[in-house]
Formats: structure tokens, C-alpha cells, sequence
């Protein structure tokens, strides 16, 4: 019946157009129309525009369970889809497909495809997988469907869609994994062993995805005010850590040179403004480093930003030494509000910058949660609620600061020498900060130099030289005691530097003849010395590398100069004899991404990395072991108990 339908059409349209006897507004609005409202066909063309195809058609795909996934497919109002349009397609090799399950539609007789099955209404496909790998791997899934709009009777081509999900690991692995730990791990590793392999659902989760596996369990959940609750506790766990450290003496140093006029309102209106800062850059930097791949921070991470950073903190720590006073011209201060225009660290707005400059110069580092929320916007495009996590995770990082600010005018004293002593004592904690930053661009008797200076000039400032008259208080005491305690570390430094020692928390290692050893699976290693790793900087050199690595397991390393956590793992847990030994045949290869070139961002965004710092391991066949992916500092305990999973 068909063709005679079509046949019917095109009469009369010959017959409207070519009719000498009818005019044109006729042939529109009169033979056209009624021909085709008599053939059954909608002429109610102009009431409705035509939705763009992810807006008609709205897929989301879920993962239930290891061998499950979960399409939901939504077409608009008026829309509706094909049931046997609608299929997918596995692109990772050892995952197929074993089957696709779709509820019952209605039948309609469609012009173009007959009597045909559709859906009105959103439904979801269930897709049963096969998978040939048990740990944890990625799923690309290929989703195509075509639908319609009805009133206007436009039909759209075929919808293709490339989607990359997270599949879990099989049970049955993990179980055997998690057994074969826990019998060769002691108590204590039992403990951090069970912290590692829960999860939000207490089922067994891949091994050590640790943080960031959490993170992504977390917002597979889909519950917005359980992900934005559970991202500020992290920021508050997260606020006790090297990378938040440095921003308490700065924003003490800005609420410290407020000094006589301070009060608790003040104070936290101060440190608000600085959280807020540091809050909304988090923000909005996450959102853009998951969205393009590549972090900021780390693009600011050179000798002229962090150089220029540390003469504000020079600049900001002389002022407290009396040397001038450090104020905005006053023209500018009388354009600003009134109330806080007399700040000598700066106007609100300017607390508000240096939050902002802090977030992204002080604190680079990529931690588990951060990471895990680059991932999911990068994946999801999500970035209201990935951005939303990022927020409150830097609010959480605040806390402190914010009591900091609460407690600052009822702990700094309102006159008096008192608050001349305390402003020197900032002073000196921002010029610390000072040369943390720039020491990632500097070399080691540099920075040994410059913190063995910073101790002796303070130890001078406290007296440590001249003797105490008779009577004197017990502060006095207690300062002097500090002060030799400052005076000695930093002739221990300098007597270091001279000796040729590089470490700077032992700078008379060199002076020490004898050497501690350990013994250990048959080797000796030598307590505290540094792993040797294989420098490499394109993709191409991994490839080859791990290639000609067959046969023994590969671990990756990413670091940089300006990672403090990266600084972390080389001198707390790398040196541990226990990790040496473990890592004695293993081919260990680092990636040094300092500089940021295109080459380093190639390979942190082939392996799904923000920044360092991050490890990989291999197996000895050369593939990458997913479910084991280490972001941030681990201990060396818990990398021990990691290692004994891989290699035992």
C-alpha cells in the first residue's frame, strides 16, 4: 500500500502545480493542504523546530556489575525510536558482547520502515558482556540508534556514539588477590590492606585503585549531595598535607600585618576571602584541566612565576621586619570599600588573588581526589558536578584557614612589642615559604645555602649569641633556646654543603664513614640511597623500553622537580630497604615531566594522568595492570603490600 500512497503524493502535487486554472497561493494553501490532510499526513509543519540529535535522543550509559552495562535511552516529546535501530558494539578487544536485551514497544505503521516497533517513552537496554581479562579494564562501547520526530514526520540518520567505560574486576580475582595478601602481610599491613580494597558499597574492589577508585565509585553513584559531602571531608583530610602547609603562613602573614586593628570578624572576613579564592580557581582550573587534559598548575610551575611568587612573599616578609611599609597607592585604596581599604597586605580583593595564585602556584601536586574528579569531567563532560566536587574539596581545605582567621583576634595581641615580635615571627615564615617555592628551580647547595642563611639570621634575631642577664624571664629563656636550636641546624647545614652533602635532612651524612647496610633477599642494599631509574621522555622510548622489558615486570614513575608529594615517595619510601629489595628485578623507569613539553603531555594523557605524581606497573608481558595505579604518596607499608601483590 505503500507505493500507491506515494503515487497519490506526487499526482497531486503535479496536479497543484501545473493546474492552469488554480493560482499559486491556491496550489499552496488549498489543493496541497487538502490533499495531503486527506492522505492522513500532518500539516502542522511550522509549529514545532527540530531538536539537535543529542537533545532529541539523550543516551546514558551505566555499569551495574562487572559483566553488566546499562543503557538508558530517552527521546523527547513527540520523538520516538526504532527498536531494531538501536545496537552496540564492543571496540576493546577480549570484552564482547554475548547479548542485548529491549523491552517491548509499540507497533507503528511508519511511512518509511512499514509496521515497525518503537519506543515513545525512555526505556533502558541491558547489555550482557563476556569478558576474557579478570582484572579491571576499559570498555569501549560503540551505541547506535536512529529515530524520528513525529508531528513533523523528519526522520534523523543513523546516530553513532563512542563512550569509554570503567568495567570492575571479577570477583573471583580480587578474592584471590586480596587471600594471597592477607597471608603473607603482618597485622599492621592486614589493616591498610583492608582500607585499600573497601569500597563505598562494601563489595571488593579492583586492587589498589586505592583514593581514586573510591573517587570514581563515588560518582558512579549519581548522588549529588553524598558526592559534594564526601568531597569536603576529603578537603578537610586533604588541608593536613605538605601541599596546604605553606598557605598558613602566608595568609598568617596577611592577617599578621593588619596588626593593632584586628578582630575576630576581621580575621575571618580575611580568610574567607582568601578561601574563596583558592576555592573557585580549584573550580575552575579542575573544570579546564579535565576538560583539555592538561593542568595549569603545571604550566606555571617555571623560574620566572615561582621567582616572581617568592619576591611578593620577600617583599610581604620585609615589610613585617619594619624595614617600610607595604600599602596600596591611595588613590586606589579610596575606590575601593571603605571598610577594608586601610589592609596592608592588600585590599579583600587582592586576599582574594593571592588565594587564587596560591591554589595554583603553592599547592600543584595531584592528589587521588582531584585526580578522580579530572577524570570523571574529562569522561563525562560533567563539569557543573565536577566542578561543584573541586569547590567544596578547596573549602574543605580552608577549615583551617578559616579558624586561623576566627582565632586571630583573640590570639594576636592588640599593642605592645608583643605584636612586633609576632609580625617578625610571619616574616620569617613567609621568607620559608619564599624558598620552598623557588626550590624546585634552584640547585641543592642553593637551597641548603639559603635555608642554612635563614636559620642563622633568625638565631641572631632571637639572642642565641648574647647571654642572658640575671633575672631574666622564662620566655626569654624558651626564645633562646630556639634561637640555638636554629643557630645549630644551620651551621649543621653549611658545615653539610661544604662536606658535599646534597640531602638536606642529613646534611652530615657525608661525614659519616661507616656504612648502614641492610641485607635483604640475598643482596646487600644500602639504607637510604636512592633508586636508579631509566629516564625517559617520548612515548615511542616507553614502547621500545617495556618491549624490550619482557619477561620482567616494568614500573613507571612520574615525577616532577615541583611535586612535592613526588619529593615525598623518592625520600620516605623509595629508600626503604624492604621496597628496594622487592623492586631489585624490576625494570624501573621514570618519566620527568618538569618542563611540560608536548612529549610529557602525550604521556600523561595516554594513561589517563593530570600530573605526577602517578606509577604504573606492567606485567611481563609488557600490558599495562589497570586495576593497579598508584596518585599521589603511599607509604612505604602500604607500596610494600602493593609490590607483594604484584610479584608474589
Amino acid at each position: 500500500m505503500r507505493w500507491i500512497k506515494y503515487s497519490l503524493v506526487l499526482l497531486s502535487l503535479s496536479l497543484c502545480l501545473f493546474s492552469p486554472y488554480t493560482s499559486a497561493e491556491e496550489n499552496q494553501s488549498g489543493g496541497l493542504m487538502s490533499i495531503l490532510q486527506k492522505l492522513g499526513m500532518s500539516t502542522d509543519q511550522t509549529d514545532q523546530e527540530l531538536l539537535p540529535p543529542d537533545e532529541a535522543f539523550k543516551l546514558k550509559l551505566e555499569v551495574r556489575d562487572e559483566h553488566t552495562v546499562i543503557a538508558h535511552l530517552t527521546p523527547a516529546k513527540d520523538y520516538y525510536l526504532y527498536r531494531d535501530k538501536i545496537a552496540f558494539e564492543s571496540k576493546s578487544a577480549g570484552i564482547h558482547i554475548e547479548q542485548v536485551s529491549l523491552p517491548t514497544g509499540k507497533m507503528k505503521d511508519d511511512l518509511l520502515f512499514g509496521n515497525t516497533e518503537v519506543y515513545y517513552q525512555p526505556l533502558e537496554a541491558v547489555i550482557t558482556l563476556r569478558r576474557e581479562a579478570s582484572a579491571p579494564e576499559q570498555l569501549a562501547l560503540s551505541a547506535t540508534y536512529q529515530g524520528c520526530n513525529e508531528p513533523i514526520g523528519v526522520c534523523y540518520a543513523p546516530i553513532d556514539k563512542e563512550n569509554e567505560l570503567l568495567l570492575p574486576a571479577l570477583k573471583a580475582m580480587v578474592d584471590t588477590a586480596a587471600d594471597a595478601i592477607s597471608g603473607t602481610a603482618q597485622a599492621a599491613t592486614q589493616d591498610s590492606t583492608a582500607e585499600l580494597f573497601q569500597t563505598p558499597n562494601s563489595t571488593t574492589a579492583p586492587l589498589f585503585e586505592t583514593e581514586s577508585y573510591k573517587i570514581e565509585q563515588m560518582f558512579a553513584s549519581g548522588n549529588f549531595w553524598l558526592i559534594l559531602s564526601g568531597f569536603f571531608g576529603i578537603g578537610i583530610l586533604l588541608s593536613f598535607t605538605p601541599c596546604v602547609f605553606p598557605m598558613l603562613p602566608i595568609l598568617s602573614g596577611i592577617i599578621a600585618s593588619k596588626g593593632q586593628q584586628m578582630s575576630k570578624m576581621r580575621g575571618f572576613i580575611l580568610a574567607l576571602a582568601y578561601v574563596l579564592g583558592m576555592a573557585i580557581t580549584y573550580a575552575a582550573a579542575g573544570a579546564a584541566a579535565g576538560l583539555s587534559g592538561a593542568m595549569l598548575a603545571a604550566a606555571l610551575q617555571n623560574a620566572w612565576v615561582l621567582g616572581s611568587f617568592a619576591l611578593v612573599f620577600v617583599l610581604l616578609a620585609f615589610s613585617m621586619f619594619g624595614f617600610y611599609d607595604l600599602q596600596m597607592p591611595a588613590f586606589i585604596q579610596n575606590k575601593l570599600v571603605e571598610e577594608t581599604s586601610h589592609l596592608k597586605g592588600g585590599q579583600l580583593a587582592g586576599v582574594f588573588g593571592m588565594g587564587a595564585l596560591s591554589a595554583l602556584i603553592v599547592s600543584p601536586c595531584v592528589a587521588a581526589p582531584l585526580a578522580g574528579a579530572l577524570l570523571y569531567i574529562s569522561q563525562t563532560r560533567d563539569v557543573v558536578l565536577g566542578g561543584s566536587a573541586l569547590f567544596v574539596m578547596a573549602l574543605g581545605m580552608g577549615v583551617p584557614l578559616l579558624l586561623l582567621g576566627v582565632s586571630a583576634g583573640a590570639l594576636l595581641p592588640k599593642a605592645g612589642n608583643w605584636m612586633k615580635s609576632i609580625q617578625q615571627f610571619f616574616g620569617v615564615l613567609l621568607l620559608a615559604v619564599a624558598i620552598w617555592l623557588i626550590s624546585p628551580v634552584i640547585t641543592e647547595v642553593v637551597h641548603m645555602l639559603l635555608w642554612s642563611a635563614l636559620l642563622i639570621i633568625s638565631a641572631i634575631y632571637l639572642h642565641a649569641l648574647d647571654p642572658l642577664p640575671d633575672r631574666t624571664a622564662g620566655i626569654s629563656k624558651f626564645l633562646k633556646g630556639i634561637g640555638v636550636i636554629a643557630l645549630l641546624t644551620g651551621v649543621a647545614l653549611l658545615i653539610g654543603v661544604l662536606s658535599g652533602s646534597r640531602d638536606i635532612l642529613q646534611p652530615l651524612s657525608k661525614l659519616n664513614l661507616s656504612a648502614i647496610t641492610t641485607q635483604s633477599a640475598g643482596a646487600t642494599i644500602a639504607s637510604g640511597e636512592p633508586l636508579s631509574f631509566r629516564k625517559i621522555k617520548t612515548t615511542a622510548e616507553l614502547d621500545t623500553l617495556i618491549e624490550q622489558s619482557q619477561g620482567r615486570y616494568v614500573m613507571v614513575d612520574f615525577y616532577a622537580d615541583w611535586c612535592i608529594s613526588c619529593k615525598e615517595m623518592e625520600r620516605f619510601t623509595f629508600t626503604d630497604p624492604q621496597v628496594q629489595a622487592r623492586l631489585q628485578n624490576v625494570e624501573l623507569v621514570q618519566i620527568d615531566v618538569t618542563a611540560g613539553t608536548p612529549e610529557d603531555a602525550a604521556l600523561l594523557k595516554r594513561f589517563k594522568l593530570f600530573g605526577p605524581p602517578g606509577i604504573l606497573f606492567f606485567d611481563k608481558q609488557g600490558n599495562e595492570i589497570p586495576d593497579i595505579k598508584i596518585i599521589g604518596f603511599l607509604d612505604k607499608k602500604d607500596f610494600v603490600t602493593v609490590l607483594d601483590a604484584i610479584l608474589l
